[in-house]
């Protein structure tokens, strides 16, 4: 008996995106299966680089319940979705579809994940946002945001006056002491590359600040550490995925 087969006679949870070989979610989904005792399920990771593969995956596994959405398809996903929520309409970005008689269902639970982790360790003093970065984890950080009434303006490599973005090489002392939250939402520092970080200028950075990271792995990034070594108040993005997960799990499991 092949795989494909014994998955076929199992419900089955899956990740989609690509890469990922950095990701927390099978490893997650398939302890808490055995740890409570839930039977005859599975979490699967489908590593896929064009979106338009997902027709295919559930060609060949009819049983496909749900599945979670990380990088780089959390908007390309959108059109082949039946429905969704008024959270995806407005930002655009689905990280958990879950699947009903043949339907597509999107929604969201990067916001609630995000949400959750991030407000923990909020202060009075942490009064405008810079997001670094501008997919679909983007996205759900800043209806986070508009939602917290926190102004906010988005970070890239190539800046766009008009629409409000700053490049990286435009981020000034007198910035940095007005944006006092800085959210990385780009994989930079994920492993195995954790050298990598944000180029921003980390000298700049105080304890009046406070970075977040939506990468996990490593637990403390190089952008973490970095704004650790100024004194910032740092918070990496393990509790947001477990947040998220969990969210995904009651979805997929709402009758």
């Amino acid at each position: 008996m092949n795989d494909a087969t014994m998955i076929k006679e199992q419900r089955l949870y899956a990740l989609i995106g690509f890469p990922l070989a950095h990701s927390f979610s099978e490893r997650y989904f398939n302890a808490k299966f055995e740890k409570e005792g839930i039977e005859d399920t599975e979490f699967k990771s489908f590593s896929f680089e064009h979106i338009d593969t997902i027709k295919e995956i559930m060609g060949e596994y009819p049983n496909l319940k749900g599945f979670a959405i990380t990088i780089p398809h959390k908007k390309s996903i959108l059109p082949f979705l039946d429905g969704v929520t008024e959270d995806v309409k407005l930002m655009g970005a689905c990280n958990c579809v879950r699947i009903e008689d043949g339907k597509l269902s999107g929604y969201n639970t990067d916001v609630v994940g995000f949400e959750q982790s991030f407000r923990k360790k909020l202060e009075s003093h942490h009064t405008k946002a810079l997001i670094l970065g501008s997919g679909g984890a983007a996205a759900a950080v800043e209806f986070v945001l508009r939602k917290l009434n926190i102004p906010y303006r988005f970070v890239s490599r190539v800046g766009n006056e008009e629409k409000g973005v700053f490049s990286y090489e435009e981020l000034t002392k007198e910035i940095l002491e007005e944006y006092t939250i800085i959210i990385n939402t780009t994989p930079l520092g994920t492993f195995p590359k954790v050298d990598e970080a944000a180029a921003i200028p980390y000298q700049y950075l105080t304890s009046n600040h406070y970075l977040f990271d939506l990468v996990y792995n490593p637990a403390e990034t190089k952008f973490l550490r970095l704004g650790k070594e100024q004194g910032a108040t740092i918070e990496n993005g393990y509790e947001m995925l477990v947040l998220q997960a969990e969210e995904n799990w009651a979805i997929w499991n709402n009758s």
